[in-house]
């Protein structure tokens, strides 16, 4: 959670403005080391102007809602960037309220985490679904991979066709390759290398990054909104690399028997509480390895294995973490359904006959069932 420094008297940033700090490098204003005089920029400024990239910061939801507050008072396209993997955990299900009548491209990432035979069709009506349930009006959808590079060209394409005269701000949850988007966007419609080595940001405040258009106008990088509700949210830096897959899922499949339990790793359990003997698909990160036990007997396993076998996380960083809350879903018969947990993954259900089945994760954590994506 970034704080706000209001202090008038401290030493700020000679690019966007914001009050330099050196505690929290996800914050505004970081740098890590403060000089006793002279013109200083903060690591998010120094990125802009030596690389032409910029580096995403992160605020808590009051003050995310305040700048989403400015959007609708501004003639705008928006860019809401989610990340695929993580639906529900990432969208910014209160935009529709802040954005007025100002176009939405909902720009959908990490499509490449996908199995390759995924019918991408499927997909782009699953997610204009559950968009609609949601409340998101959007003007088009996106299916895009920062990382593979995949869709940017259609999205640069409707962003050019939607565009006009308006500012592009781009919307986001931290974790959901925003700042890749961003890169891609300078590069595209920006020469930034002469106007940001030579003179202030235009435009830039303490909380959003203006980043000057060849046209005149800007694209707004807004900070990355923190969803305590992820998993992602949750974990130590080199945990987070083993929940977040940078590889397209292979579903792990299992034919269970009521009364049988698997474990994700040390951070969630699944159980198969009633119902005929039917298959389970489990979509998770290649390195959380589940673990297949009774029901009966799983209590046991976690009290005696818990950050040792069932890892990740450690012993001592599950300590850190909320206790578990138990959810209970009962899946109705003929229509797969997926347990979703947020930054995890998620359970598929077949619904070849109906099943009575729980989750256990972290308190706070957004456990869900929805219709089944893949």
């Amino acid at each position: 959670m970034t704080e706000r420094m209001e202090d008038s008297a401290a030493i700020r940033c000679g690019g966007c403005g914001a009050p330099l700090q050196t505690e929290n490098p996800s914050g505004i204003g970081y740098i890590p080391a403060l000089k006793e005089d002279g013109v200083q920029i903060c690591r998010r400024c120094f990125r802009i102007k030596n690389y032409n990239e910029v580096a995403s910061v992160a605020v808590d939801q009051d003050e995310f809602l305040r700048l989403l507050g400015r959007i609708g008072e501004r003639k705008a396209l928006v860019i809401h960037i989610v990340d695929l993997f993580d639906f529900q955990g990432s969208v910014i299900t209160g935009l529709q309220r802040f954005v007025g009548s100002n176009p939405v491209i909902l720009a959908v990432n990490k499509i490449d985490l996908l199995p390759k035979v995924t019918n991408w069709n499927k997909v782009r009506n699953w997610v204009q679904k559950q968009a609609k349930e949601l409340g998101i009006k959007v003007e088009e959808i996106v299916l895009c991979s920062a990382k593979k590079n995949l869709g940017f060209d259609r999205l640069l394409e409707e962003i050019a066709y939607i565009r006009g005269d308006r500012d592009v701000y781009v919307v986001g949850a931290t974790n959901v390759g925003k700042s890749t988007l961003i890169n891609r966007l300078i590069t595209d419609y920006s020469d930034l290398e002469e106007e940001l080595t030579t003179s202030r940001y235009p435009g830039t405040t303490l909380d959003m990054v203006n980043i000057p258009l060849d046209d005149g106008q800007y694209i707004v990088d807004t900070p990355g909104i923190v969803y305590p509700s992820r998993y992602t949210e949750l974990v130590t830096p080199k945990d987070l690399v083993k929940i977040m897959p940078d590889k397209p899922l292979k579903p792990v499949g299992y034919q269970l028997n009521e009364g049988q339990t698997l474990f994700i790793g040390g951070l969630a359990r699944f159980d198969f509480i009633a119902g005929e003997r039917q298959s389970f698909t489990f979509y998770t990160s290649g390195s959380l390895k589940l673990h297949r036990t009774k029901t009966e007997r799983a209590d046991e396993l976690y009290a005696d294995h818990a950050g040792e076998l069932l890892t990740p996380p450690s012993r001592a960083d599950l300590e850190a973490l909320p206790e578990w809350t138990r959810h209970e879903f009962r899946i109705p018969k003929g229509g797969a359904q997926d347990l979703f947990v947020s930054g995890l993954g998620w359970v598929k259900a077949n619904g070849e006959s109906g099943a009575k089945v729980a989750v256990h994760a972290p308190k706070g954590v957004k456990v869900i069932m929805r219709d089944s994506l893949i």
